[in-house]
């Protein structure tokens, strides 16, 4: 066998025989190219995670040791008093429970109204359907900041403001989940739609029986992505509430800010690592999902 292939390397072809060494050398740059991704990516892992850990080790600190130098990412000796403080200075039971009520309430409301809106885009014929499919991508152009006046007008006309109902209603319609569902719906095969209609279901119940099931994967997606943005919100609650019963958690945290006057930021920070569990654990239950949604929509 070696004399076989000794025969092969030098008879046939002097290129098999020069191309060992490019073949070698392009591992060598592969493998420099491999080590240079794997450094970029820690870099960009240590960016990410490093304020998040040193907001965590800073509020298992004393307050005369938060601004120890050098800073330290391993509290030796955690203490728990901060988180102590943080529930004597605020009502979280209650900033927790607004936000649940509120976060939770726009998330099912934008799946349902994104999964209405993109069905019909994507599979109703209705005369101006392009025009208006237009104009509300159009609307995710326009910062928050520029349609916040118009609606708190129109949230205190209807007698809602500084409830939570204002926080809510506005929220539900998406124009990023309209988008995302419609993108989802038309990768779902249009013969559904056609045998169930030979069948004399009408739209609702074709949308409700075939193409609603199909698409969980979709508004989980939005869902999830709504929960996120929504449980960290700030500007909305500053502006459309003034009662403190009904804040929010992001609102509420705003009261610690005192104990920075007094060098105690590892109270604030305790809040700041309180406020991030209910998101952690949404994500923690639902990346399978996300995962999932994301695939099969890169995937049709």
């Amino acid at each position: 066998m070696t004399t076989t292939t000794d025969h092969g390397l030098a008879g046939h072809s002097p290129r098999l025989s020069e191309g060992l060494p490019e073949t070698a050398s392009n591992r060598r740059r592969f493998n420099w190219n491999f080590a240079f991704r794997i450094v970029l990516l820690l870099l960009a892992a240590a960016l990410t995670l490093g304020p998040v850990l040193w907001t965590l080790s800073t509020s298992l600190r004393s307050p005369s040791e938060s601004f120890k130098l050098p800073p330290s990412f391993i509290p030796w000796n955690p203490d728990f008093t901060s988180y102590g403080e943080v529930f004597q200075q605020l009502n979280i039971f209650l900033l927790v429970l607004n936000s649940a009520l509120v976060t939770g309430l726009i998330a099912v409301g934008q799946m349902v109204s994104a999964a209405l809106a993109g069905y019909a885009f994507a599979h109703l014929k209705f005369r101006g359907r392009g025009a208006l499919f237009s104009i509300v991508l159009a609307t995710m152009m326009v910062p928050v900041q520029v349609t916040i006046v118009p609606v708190f007008m129109l949230i205190r006309g209807m007698g809602l403001s500084d409830t939570l109902l204002a926080l809510i209603l506005p929220a539900i319609p998406t124009a990023f989940g309209t988008f995302l569902m419609r993108q989802y719906f038309m990768g779902l095969p249009a013969e559904l739609a056609e045998a169930a209609s030979i069948d004399g279901a009408s739209p609702w119940r074709t949308f409700r029986s075939v193409y609603a099931p199909l698409a969980m994967p979709g508004m989980a997606i939005v869902g999830i992505l709504a929960f996120n943005f929504h449980w960290n919100e700030f500007f909305r609650p500053l502006i459309l509430t003034i009662s403190e019963q009904n804040f929010t958690l992001p609102l509420g945290l705003v009261s610690l800010q005192g104990n920075l006057g007094t060098g105690s930021i590892s109270v604030v920070l305790a809040g700041v690592v309180l406020s991030m569990i209910p998101a952690l654990v949404v994500f923690m239950f639902g990346q399978r999902a996300l995962q999932d949604g994301l695939t099969a929509g890169t995937g049709k």
